[in-house]
């Protein structure tokens, strides 16, 4: 039975509750959490997608889906899912997703603030989401859930920088569902609540106390707070009163609500630095703080101290930390004089606290205080923990700013304030104790009617705190009474005074008492104010228990209250101040009498005339009772009494309007509703406001006209009430009489509106004050009339106002008021009134806009309603109102924008931004009203036109508003829902107009602005952010194409569309929409792409027509590329898409093919191909601009760009702004002499010339000589600065000319004296030679610029293979390092990876006659040997048919690869490509003829140096004559000899008879050199050395009786190294020439292909056996760091045939930290495979290196290991050695290490101090490196188990110091330069530094020459500059030269433009074929 999948119908939406693998066939993936959306199941299993990724679709079980609720929208196969759950919850649950995302990206970013704050919010959103999901919250608590939810998803958005979320009542919003308008209503309205927190008039304080720190305190204390108005001089609040115990900590710490207080209702004016909080703190015991305990045993209420803070520092606080809560420590003052305690405060504030004590000096008062804003209802909300763990409220004094109807109060507030009592016949002063009472009529005591402060019960009686010794108390202690209502009437205050004893007993002895009643009979209660009581004298047993025998006693000095009782004599009075706060009391007599006006009705007219003076409060308290009591009266007699109580009721309404009452209007709508009876009063104020309105017109005073029409909302509101409890109560009677008096009356209203003020604006102002209060009177008309017939009144009403206004004051803004509420009323809301006020509305409108007034108002008006007409054309009304508002607005609205938008911005905040406003509000209205048009408006609208030329000026006009329109700035950066909508109104519109665009202007009737505005737009439309879905997130992604689809890809279809109608008419487009088209293309949108590209066949084509070629466009083309991909824009896949020939979208072929199609093809595919490379670079570039730090890439990349502008564009200004991002680039990688060599670019393009040039880059307008003279300087500080100071002389003397032919001595002088310092930093200042590498970039994920080929770099100082090798890999990382030198094979070119190969290479100098001038001083050689070089080898030592075991040189050839570049280094950049790659192959016998050639040029110089002591110590020629002398006698040059000399090889090789007649004189030559080297070093050894130079000898004869040398020939006879006259040569500059600057850098040069040579030779005298001892001494292989610590020395040893073999051939022991392949074993022996490193190959002579004397002390105790020897006492075994790994593997340090006991290790001495030699640039080896000779030896990764071993060192560590430059030289003897090549050992061999034929010469030539004066080579800064062919001036001989009186003085060498242009004709084709002249640059006529 086969089942099929069925479509689901109810099952559609569901969330995954277990992870699936789908590991089944179709499965799909799911993980916890996920949505799926269901399409069909079967048997237990779903088919479906999950909704993130809804491209991909599988089946998943069904048991693992919760299925939920939902509508399914377009059912079919494109049906969209919508959750039914509450909308919150949907975008709860999508953010959360969302944030979980970005959420993990804050912790990969390092931001841990955010992440942590996040992740709490989600959690809370998460458990608030748990709740609403439960439902069981109320109502009320789920409306706030929801807000919280909001709230927090809003801070959570804005903090990642997602969307704004249009929200109505917590709910997301359809913009569809919306209007335009209310769409950015609610947007601002959010945007507003963040950005805007509203300011708050309400402020509340909260306070906790938390201890009071002072030494012994030990009694209990009472501590009062109260906020003081310190201008005023009186308490603002009341008391807060919080228990101490006698430690100063709460007395009651479990109650929290008795430790914290809010003080509530502090209004704005409460908040200010002169409010203070002050603390008052009384004490409990004894009178005096220091009796002793048997004194008296009474309890005291005492002062003890005082506190003050300013509200000032509080608000400070809050600013500066933004804290929950902050501590406060306050100081506390002692009172040392209680009299002035009640003023204690006061003289704090008033820094009068000099006479006050500390209670001591590290005591205070602990409180924490906050200061919270909002009403009460919103603290409670946001902090409801202070309400639940409980707080005591401490209300203001009196009533807060704004009185809200149900507060209830009835507070009384007596302050006991002072006493004046007598002795009593007492020696001192009474202790005063007033205990207080409040009695009810009946004696009784009302209990707890007495409140010392919040936190603490009231009590029953209260005794006062007592002063000492004092008949005169001030206590101004505030006390608040709580009396019921009801028990007010006949209470009264009774004070009882007690005298307190102080001795033992403590008696308190009443003495008296005053009271005082608290109602009047006539219901007034106590007036507010100070009251003098009456004290009565009485004896302690006095009896109070009937108080009406003392009540009848007068208990008040002076008339109060109408007593007129004579006041008795008394001495004794007592002072209280009282202040009523109550809702249900009053102290008004006049409001008293009003309300009973009844009792008194002949004193009515006067109670009505008093009433407007009773205060307002008064009222609003008894406001019902008040109405009563005035439509009372009005029932009583309306003809005597209607126009007063009229006016009393204007009176009360206006009160109303008052800010402080406002809040009671609820109050008077409740009685209008429920309890207002006057059905007859409609009629009476009818009457009265006609009355009022005709009278307005004549009267000369309008103040109270004003009054009555500003109160006239709420006199209708009593109208209308009035008469529909009249037509309630007759069933209807006199309708139309009522009907006829509203007419009346309005017919009054339109002729006082139509009456326009002559020479006065009084009536106009009346006008106005009825128009801002007219439209609230709507509402109540349409209560009893009809909608028609009220929008017919209202019209007529709004239509009498005259549109003509006097100057002087203008109705226009309160008109424009009136319509906006007009349109905000209900009546507009009716579509029937609608349509009828409509018009008018509309009139008044257009009116303003076109005079651009009041445009906030206006909008305002649009916007509300835009809100009312919906969009919906099935309704005849709607579309009639749209008609209406197209024809009225469009195009005044467009107007509107544009001018608004071309206004200079306002300078204020507040005007920026209510124009920020209104812009938005306009253009929300603009797209509402488009929104709103359909087909058959826009018809309309296109047919309206009188002409085109209308036509076309609304169009130019509303494409440019749309431009407007889509402007980043025109709204928020999250506002992309406002975006959106923009952008689906604009397109809509465009597609419209795009057809009346091609009906109206096309062929004859063309229009160039209307078409060229239309592209534009177009193509800015296309190019704006927030259409960039490619950087949304899928989910944003799916939204956006869900609901609108790619917006981008429908214009540019319209584009393709409307540019195929152009035809002939595209020529005008061309060049100019090259650039935004091209912009379009960089969009990464394949279907926008497909369509654009064609087009720029079609420009190609149309201006192949007209001109033949397409220059415009190719120039236009690349312009515009290097911009916008400079700015980000295109990808490697539009490059391809530019170039592909695959098919594109829709019938169109790709770009090429067409171009391939067309008779232009070849021009057209070059340009394809000329922008494909551009695009390639421009890539690059971009890529490697994103890493911050400057390295290779960036440079390499800028070059090749730079190049490709010159070169193959010739883009004259692109390639000189590329020329200065190089230069920054080098300059911020302190590259100076590159970047001087890029600036030199730039100069050379220009001309000492006047001409002038324009402002360019960072150059200002000047003329081209001042430009090219900045240039000039700069470089040579940048020369100077990278120490080519060669460079800069040339430089400094082409300025120099230029000074001097405008006669510039000043400047003349200074660039002479700059010269002449560059020859001084040459002589004196050591400069290091850089390290050159080979490095190839394969495989096909390197960069364009670097793919598959291979480059020479320019290491930087003290960089070696391993430093350099380690920085490739870092700026590549994810590259393989390749462990061959052979060259990569097709698949590693075409491998979709990173394949470096690096090796070093030696660079080969032009410059030959300069390095082979001996005259010439290290310092000027080292420059030529490194500089302006081109050709740079390697060699790689292989051996050539059989090898010969007894003599492997027969057969060792090397193969030799130069390597030219296309420019000579150093240049504009650190590397460049390898142009031509030569290989050569050398044979054994030239190999041993340019061996012996280094070694005596190198043994000449020692000597020479020697001689003329520019050595420091004799040690560097002592241990090249012992290495060469050594290993000759133990057979070295017999090698050769044996090998070279024999009669086979002569007969087998006769064309090697000249190189073996070379041989044979150059091994003549060095025995004749060594026996003159002897005779200098025995002059100059020291004695100690003696015992050594004696071997020396002894082993020189030897070595010439072995040689078969008895005597030289004749022609030898001269010093080998030139003598003149006889004696050796010295240099005229010993000082510079003490110590070659080879012999003293760090980084020396070799021959890639040796090995550094050890032995170490003791310092002590040997013996004539020492050769011998010293051959057998093995060394240890070191590190390449140790290697080079250790210093070379000069072979000792013999030549062995079986005793040397390459490192380069036993292994090549690669190691990769990149993780590169192994090689296969049959690579490891074979000849290709060699070590990278060509200073490891053992295919050069090792020759002894010259060392300075710090590293011939170490080197003189260790003996050669690795030499070949032939001593019969070594073993077999013993002569084997142990492979080497490849020394630039990048396990650096871990080569191979001789196993050498510490026993058989010698200790060097230490190095003796060299001497201070200021001339030498010599250093000391350690200077150079720190580290030397610290480093411990490592152990040998493969060791042979053999007791001689083989070092191992890096070919970095160590190069020959030797002047003699670089040479291919074959291991083996010192002395003859042959080397032996085996499989089992390796032999060390150093490297000479120079390749230079020398030949043997006679004296009379050698003195010839050395009369004739050297031709100095003057150095290069050119890059074109190559051969140097042409004739040279003579550079300075040295000073010790002599130099014949008749010879010229020196001459300058030549300027840099001379090298340029002339040169020599005898240059060989080499030099031709190496010199690459730069192209003729054009000169640059404006940069």
């Amino acid at each position: 039975m086969s089942t099929m999948w069925i479509p689901t119908d109810n099952e559609k939406y569901g969330v995954v509750i277990s992870g699936f693998r789908g590991t089944v066939p179709y499965g799909l993936p799911l993980e916890v959490g996920d949505t799926v959306q269901i399409l069909e199941k079967c048997d237990g299993w779903y088919r479906g997608f999950v909704l993130k990724s809804p491209s991909i679709k599988g089946i998943f079980p069904a048991t693992y889906i919760h299925l939920k609720n939902a509508n399914v929208k377009n059912k079919g196969q494109f049906e969209t899912i919508i959750p039914t759950e509450d909308s919150v919850i949907t975008e709860m649950t999508g953010t959360l997703r969302e944030w979980g995302i970005m959420w993990k990206q804050l912790y990969v970013k390092n931001e841990g603030d955010l992440f942590h704050r996040l992740w709490h919010v989600m959690n809370e959103l998460l458990d608030l989401r748990r709740q609403v999901l439960v439902g069981h919250l109320t109502h009320d608590r789920m409306k706030d859930v929801k807000r919280h939810i909001t709230a927090r998803l809003d801070w959570g958005n804005e903090q990642m920088g997602l969307d704004l979320v249009p929200r109505k009542e917590f709910s997301m919003v359809d913009p569809d569902e919306i209007s335009v308008t209310e769409l950015y209503k609610l947007m601002e309205h959010r945007h507003r609540k963040k950005d805007t927190p509203i300011p708050t008039s309400t402020h509340h304080l909260f306070l906790q106390m938390k201890s009071l720190m002072c030494a012994n305190l030990g009694e209990e204390l009472e501590v009062f707070f109260s906020i003081y108005d310190s201008r005023e001089n009186h308490p603002v609040s009341e008391r807060f009163f919080v228990k101490l115990n006698k430690n100063g900590l709460p007395k009651f710490p479990e109650r929290m609500e008795r430790q914290c207080t809010l003080f509530v209702d502090l209004g704005s004016s409460d908040i200010r630095k002169d409010i203070y909080i002050t603390v008052h703190i009384i004490r409990l015991g004894r009178m005096a703080a220091g009796e002793k305990k048997n004194t008296c045993n009474a309890q005291y209420r005492r002062p003890f101290g005082c506190a003050v803070l300013s509200i000032a520092d509080l608000l400070q606080t809050e600013r500066d930390s933004r804290d929950s809560k902050e501590d406060h420590m306050l100081k506390v003052y002692m009172c040392n004089t209680e009299s002035e305690w009640y003023q204690i405060h006061e003289n704090i504030i008033k820094k009068l606290n000099a006479r006050y004590n500390l209670t001591s000096s590290n005591a205070g008062l602990s409180v924490a205080l906050q200061l919270l804003h909002g009403d009460i209802d919103q603290i409670r909300r946001e902090y409801p923990v202070l309400f639940t763990r409980g707080v005591a409220i401490t209300r203001k004094l009196g009533f807060s700013d704004i009185i809200m109807p149900g507060d209830i109060r009835n507070d009384l507030y007596v302050t006991l304030e002072r006493g004046e009592f007598e002795k009593g016949g007492k020696s001192v002063a009474r202790n005063v104790d007033v205990t207080m009472y409040v009695l009810d009529s009946e004696g009784q005591i009302l209990k707890d009617c007495i409140s010392l402060g919040s936190g603490e019960i009231p009590v029953s009686e209260h005794h006062s705190f007592v002063l000492y010794h004092n008949n005169s108390p001030r206590w101004a202690e505030l006390l608040k009474l709580p009396i019921p209502v009801d028990k007010f009437r006949g209470a009264h205050i009774r004070l009882e005074f007690r005298h307190c004893s102080t001795k033992e007993k403590g008696e308190k002895k009443l003495f008296g008492f005053s009271f005082v009643p608290l109602m009047q009979e006539d219901g007034r209660t106590l007036p507010d104010g100070i009251h003098e009581l009456l004290v009565h004298k009485c004896e302690e047993n006095t009896n109070f228990q009937d108080p009406a025998r003392y009540l009848k006693l007068q208990y008040c000095k002076g008339n109060l209250h109408g007593n007129s009782q004579p006041v008795k004599a008394s001495k004794e009075s007592f002072w209280i101040s009282s202040f009523l706060c109550s809702t249900k009391l009053t102290q008004n007599g006049d409001l008293l009498d009003f309300l009973k006006w009844r009792a008194h009705p002949e004193r009515i007219c006067d109670i009505l005339s008093k009433f407007k003076d009773i205060d307002g409060a008064e009222i609003v308290k008894f406001l019902q009772d008040t109405l009563d009591a005035l439509f009372g009266i009005l029932d009583e007699n309306p003809q005597k009494y209607g126009l007063k109580v009229f006016d009393s009721l204007v009176h009360i309404i206006n009160l109303l309007q008052d800010i402080k009452f406002q809040h009671f209007k609820p109050v008077m709508d409740t009685y209008i509703e429920s309890h207002f009876a006057g059905a007859l009063a409609y009629r009476d104020l009818i009457k009265v406001l006609k009355r009022y309105i005709d009278r307005s017109i004549e009267a000369e005073r309008q103040e109270h006209i004003q009054d009555v029409l500003r109160a006239q909302e709420y006199i209708f509101k009593y109208i209308i009430h009035s008469r529909s409890l009249y037509t309630l109560a007759t069933g209807g009677q006199n309708e139309e009489e009522f009907r006829s008096s509203i007419y009346e009356l309005f017919q009054s209203v339109r002729y006082f509106l139509s009456i326009e003020s002559q020479g006065s604006s009084i009536i106009t102002q009346t006008q106005a004050v009825f128009l801002s209060s007219f439209p609230a009177v709507y509402s109540e008309l349409l209560k009893l009339i009809d909608v028609r017939e009220v929008a017919n009144l209202v019209r007529d009403t709004l239509r009498s106002m005259p549109d003509v206004l006097h100057v002087e004051y203008s109705l226009e803004a309160v008109k424009l008021q009136c319509i906006a509420k007009t349109v905000e009323s209900q009546l507009f809301i009716n579509p029937d009134s609608r349509c009828i006020l409509l018009p008018v509305v509309l009139h008044h409108l257009h009116m303003h806009l076109q005079d651009q007034k009041d445009l906030i108002m206006c909008a305002r008006i649009l916007s509300t309603m835009f809100c009312l007409i919906k969009k919906d054309s099935s309704e005849i009304t709607a579309s009639e109102e749209v008609d209406m508002l197209v024809d009225s607005l469009l195009g005044v609205l467009l107007r509107t924008i544009l001018e608004i938008s071309n206004r200079s911005q306002p300078s204020g905040p507040t005007i920026r931004l209510q124009f920020q406003d209104v812009t938005g509000e306009f253009v929300a209205c603009l797209l509402a009203l488009l929104r709103q048009m359909t087909d058959k408006h826009y018809q309309q609208l296109l047919e309206s036109f009188a002409s085109k030329d209308d036509l076309r000026d609304f169009l130019l006009q509303i494409f440019t508003v749309f431009k407007i329109l889509i402007r980043p700035e025109m709204f928020p950066k999250d506002w992309t829902i406002m975006r959106l909508v923009t952008n689906n109104v604009i397109i809509t519109t465009i597609l419209y107009l795009s057809d009346a665009l091609r009906k109206n202007f096309l062929n004859e009737s063309f229009d160039f602005k209307v078409w060229e505005s239309y592209f534009y737009l177009a193509v800015i439309f296309i190019n704006q952010p927030c259409l960039q879905l490619e950087m949304f997130s899928p989910s944003k992604r799916k939204k956006v194409l869900e609901k609108y689809g790619d917006m981008r890809v429908m214009m540019g279809c319209e584009i393709f569309s409307m540019w195929q109608n152009l035809g002939e008419h595209k020529l005008q487009f061309i060049p100019g929409l090259i650039g935004p088209f091209l912009e379009v293309t960089l969009v990464p949108q394949a279907d926008l792409r497909n369509v654009m590209i064609p087009i720029f066949h079609d420009m190609m084509d149309w201006e192949q027509r007209r001109t033949g070629n397409f220059k415009q466009v190719e120039a236009k083309l690349i312009d515009k590329l290097d911009s916008l991909m400079s700015e980000g824009k295109g990808d490697e896949t539009y490059r391809e898409l530019f170039n592909s020939i695959i098919p594109l979208f829709g019938p169109y072929p790709s770009l090429l093919k067409k171009i391939e199609r067309e008779t232009w093809r070849e021009s057209g595919i070059s340009l394809v191909a000329t922008v494909t490379r551009l695009m390639e670079r421009l890539l690059d570039y971009r890529d490697c601009m994103k890493v911050t730090e400057v390295d290779g890439k960036k440079i390499g990349c800028t070059v090749s760009l730079l190049n490709f502008y010159k070169t193959e564009i010739n883009k004259e200004e692109m390639y000189i702004r590329y020329i200065h991002k190089l230069y920054d680039l080098h300059l911020k990688a302190q590259n100076f002499t590159e970047a001087a060599y890029t600036l030199l670019l730039y100069d050379e393009l220009l001309e000492w010339s006047e001409r002038p040039l324009r402002e360019f880059l960072h150059y200002p307008m000047q003329t081209e000589w001042q430009r090219k003279e900045i240039l000039h300087l700069t470089i040579i500080q940048n020369f100077d600065k990278g120490k080519c100071w060669e460079n800069g002389i040339i430089l400094c003397r082409e300025l120099a000319d230029q000074y001097e032919t405008f006669y510039d001595y000043r400047n003349l002088s200074k660039m002479r004296m700059m010269e002449a310092a560059f020859y001084d930093k040459i002589m004196d200042q050591q400069r290091l030679e850089p390290e050159f590498f080979r490095v190839g970039f394969y495989g096909k994920k390197f960069p364009f610029f670097l793919r598959n080929k291979e480059f020479v770099c320019r290491g930087h100082d003290y960089e070696r293979l391993e430093a350099f090798q380690q920085r490739m890999l870092n700026e590549f990382p994810h590259a393989i390092a390749m462990q061959h030198a052979n060259q990569p094979e097709e698949t590693i070119f075409q491998a979709d990876a990173q394949y470096l190969q690096i090796y070093a290479v030696i660079p080969i100098p032009d410059n030959h006659e300069i390095l082979q001038k001996e005259a010439i001083p290290d310092h000027i050689k080292s420059f030529y040997r490194v500089n302006n070089i081109w050709r740079f080898r390697y060699d790689r030592p292989f051996h050539k048919g059989i090898k010969d075991k007894e003599n492997e040189f027969k057969s060792l050839w090397v193969e030799r690869t130069t390597l030219t570049l296309v420019q000579s280094l150093p240049g504009i950049s650190r590397w460049f490509e390898v142009d031509r790659r030569e290989v050569v192959e050398m044979s054994p016998l030239e190999n041993a003829i340019e061996v012996l050639e280094n070694k005596n040029q190198q043994l000449r110089t020692l000597i020479t140096q020697c001689q003329s002591r520019q050595m420091q110590n004799i040690n560097p020629l002592t241990m090249c004559l012992n290495g060469v002398i050594d290993a000759a006698v133990n057979g070295g040059l017999a090698r050769y000899q044996e090998a070279f000399f024999v009669k086979d090889y002569i007969l087998n090789h006769p064309e090697d008879g000249d190189k073996i007649s070379r041989l044979r004189e150059l091994m003549f030559e060095q025995a004749h050199i060594l026996e003159y080297g002897l005779a200098v070093h025995e002059k100059f050894v020291p004695q100690d050395m003696r015992p050594l130079h004696k071997k020396l000898v002894d082993q020189f004869f030897v070595m010439k009786s072995r040689l078969g040398i008895q005597d030289f020939p004749g022609y030898a006879r001269v010093s080998p190294i030139h003598l003149t006259n006889g004696s050796p040569r010295t240099c005229r500059n010993p000082t510079l020439g003490a110590v070659s600057p080879d012999g003293a850098r760090l980084v020396n040069r070799r021959s890639p292909l040796s090995y550094p040579a050890f032995n170490r030779y003791s310092s002590s005298s040997l013996s004539s056996q020492a050769s011998a001892e010293v051959s057998n001494i093995t060394g240890q292989s070191e590190s390449s760091d140790e290697v080079f610590q250790m210093q070379a020395s000069p072979s000792t040893s013999s030549l062995s045939s079986t005793h040397s073999a390459s490192p380069n051939v036993t292994s090549s022991a690669p190691s990769s930290a990149r993780g590169s392949p192994l090689l296969s074993d049959k690579h490891k022996h074979s000849r290709e495979n060699t070590c990278l490193s060509p200073r490891e190959r053992p295919c050069s002579a090792i020759y002894p290196i010259s060392m300075e004397p710090a590293q011939q002390t170490l080197t003189q105790q260790i003996g050669d290991p690795c030499m070949p020897r032939s001593d019969p006492n070594l073993s077999a075994p013993e002569k084997v050695m142990n492979p080497t790994p490849s020394s630039w593997s990048l396990d650096s340090g871990k080569e191979a290490r001789n196993c050498v006991p510490d026993s058989a290790r010698l200790v060097s001495p230490p190095v003796p101090p060299r001497p201070p030699h200021t001339g030498s640039p010599a250093k000391t080896y350690r200077a150079f490196s720190p580290q030397a000779f610290e480093t411990p030896p490592a152990h040998p990764r493969s060791p042979h188990k053999s007791s001689v071993q083989s070092l191992t060192p890096s070919p970095t560590d160590y190069q020959s110091l030797g002047p003699v430059y670089n040479s291919p030289v074959l291991s083996g003897s010192s002395s003859s330069g042959i080397s032996s090549l085996s499989r089992g050992s390796v032999t060390e061999t150093t490297l000479t530094d120079g390749t230079i034929t020398c030949t043997l010469i006679g004296s009379e030539e050698l003195i010839k020459r050395e009369n004739e004066t050297f031709a100095c080579m003057p150095p290069r800064y050119n890059l074109s500059e190559h051969g140097t062919g042409t004739s040279r001036r003579r550079a300075p001989l040295p000073h010790s030269l002599s130099v014949p009186p008749n010879a010229e003085p020196p001459a300058l060498p030549p300027k840099p433009h001379v090298l340029r242009v002339h040169r020599s004709e005898g240059e060989n084709r080499m030099d031709e074929i190496l010199v690459r002249p730069r192209s003729q640059p054009r000169k640059v006529s404006q940069l």
